[in-house]
């Protein structure tokens, strides 16, 4: 379980992201504009505006994966020059490698892709600085760091002080405590720490604490009313940070729901960009794999054809995200054989009923490549949970804790669980606690670069293992 804190210096800009996230295809457009009107430069046989159009929509729905709209005291460096950069080389090749692959015989100007690519690099960085400057004069965040003293119990008061501690770059520092269940054996906080609220009051005021966060669970609602009536005269921010630990799924962060803000006590912890963004990564990376490894399916498939009679495809029915039913796409690995209805047995350890091919696309995972045609379907991720039968859905959601959450987003073909040896045969409980543990640890701090992380992880060492026969 997770609480609701979420205290991060970094800001996303909030009035001005969409202006901003404007100005980023503005200066990616004029940079194309620019450098292809520059001597020397020649128009592309009718693509080259696709390749503008695909960067642009790509920055639109990726830059907001790499933070590039959040705003931050320290780290200017790496947020505003750093990021900017690496952001917009990957949406510039992603977009290149789409368009060749819709249209084979294309090639960019290379003159003309290298201008580009170093005129928008500078627009799209000096938008950042820019915005970051702006943002600091208008709040002089950067000119003082806030102090802060929390109320709750000795636990979430320490919770608190170990999540700013964190952030190297956090404006924010915990000065005092009010501990509302003191214990005579309690363990020292490491600075002033009340159980008086008088004396609590006189030491904020007397060492000018900035702001004052009542971090109580709904329940002690009681201990609200007397701390806000106590500074209803002082020029302090009162933030309310409620314990929801014991009710929320996920990281239980606030949503607005038509000007009323909301605690999503069980809801999916991506937002609508974040699935947006991930949404065209798995687009454009399926497309990229099926059209440069289409030799590899077509080998495959013959093989498979070779190995036993039967189709090369084998299709099971799956849930997609939100539950949705969907037909999965393999390479066949078995013999063909009945199954009995509502009964699923799955693979063991010299399996009968698997080919000798089947076994080694098994032990690779080279069966598994056909689901790529699920991404494209919309229906599965490159990264997520990985689907089960249906059969053990029903058989492990009344079982395992938090087992229907892992539903909240689309299935993946690699996932945190598969690389970190979670895959194969799920003959104990406890296989299957510690695979839906780490679905629902990708779920709470999923990030694009969390995904290419799995990615790379899957390729290099999580294709093959000991557990997948």
């Amino acid at each position: 379980m997770h609480s609701t804190t979420h205290i991060d210096a970094s800001v996303p800009i909030r009035n001005g992201g969409m202006l901003a996230r404007l100005s980023d295809v503005v200066v990616i457009a004029g940079g194309a504009l620019l450098t292809m009107r520059a001597p020397g430069i020649i128009d592309g046989a009718g693509y080259d505006s696709a390749l503008v159009a695909f960067s642009m929509l790509l920055a639109l729905m990726l830059f907001p994966s790499w933070g590039m709209y959040r705003v931050a005291r320290r780290g200017v460096f790496w947020r505003c020059v750093c990021v900017p950069m690496f952001a917009w080389l990957f949406v510039l090749v992603a977009s290149c490698v789409l368009v060749m692959a819709l249209h084979r015989t294309y090639r960019p100007a290379a003159d003309w892709l290298e201008e580009w690519a170093c005129v928008s690099a500078a627009g799209v960085v000096i938008s950042r600085l820019a915005a970051h400057a702006i943002y600091f004069r208008l709040t002089k965040q950067d000119a003082h760091t806030r102090t802060v003293a929390v109320v709750g119990n000795a636990a979430r008061c320490r919770q608190i002080m170990r999540k700013v501690g964190a952030k190297s770059d956090s404006m924010y520092r915990v000065s005092a405590a009010f501990d509302t269940e003191p214990k005579a054996d309690a363990v020292p906080l490491g600075l002033p720490t009340f159980c008086d609220r008088k004396a609590f009051a006189d030491y904020v005021r007397n060492t000018n604490i900035d702001e004052l966060w009542l971090a109580v669970p709904l329940s002690e609602g009681q201990t609200i009313v007397p701390f806000v009536g106590l500074f209803r005269n002082d020029l302090i921010n009162v933030r309310f940070i409620p314990d929801v630990s014991g009710l929320s799924v996920f990281a239980a962060g606030m949503t607005n729901l038509e000007g009323t803000s909301a605690i999503n006590l069980v809801a999916s912890p991506l937002a609508s960009h974040s699935l947006i963004s991930k949404e065209i990564f798995d687009r454009a990376f399926a497309l990229c794999t099926v059209v440069t490894l289409a030799p590899l399916f077509l080998a495959i498939a013959a093989a498979v054809k070779c190995s036993s009679p039967g189709p090369a495809f084998f299709t099971q029915r799956r849930k997609g995200a939100n539950g949705k039913v969907f037909n999965i796409y393999k390479f066949r690995s078995m013999r063909v054989h009945a199954e009995s209805d509502g009964v699923l047995k799955q693979a063991t350890r010299n399996d009968p009923r698997v080919t000798r091919v089947g076994a080694f696309l098994r032990r690779t995972s080279l069966d598994e490549l056909p689901q790529f045609f699920n991404v494209l379907r919309g229906e599965m991720s490159v990264v997520g949970p990985r689907p089960h039968a249906i059969e053990h859905d029903r058989l492990y959601q009344d079982i395992v804790d938090g087992y229907i959450h892992r539903y909240r987003i689309k299935p993946g073909i690699t996932g945190w669980a598969q690389i970190n040896g979670f895959r194969g045969e799920t003959d104990r409980i406890e296989k299957m606690q510690g695979r839906i543990a780490h679905d629902l640890y990708y779920l709470s701090n999923w990030s694009f670069w969390f995904d290419i992380r799995i990615v790379f992880a899957t390729v290099f060492k999580g294709l093959v293992h000991r557990n997948a026969y």
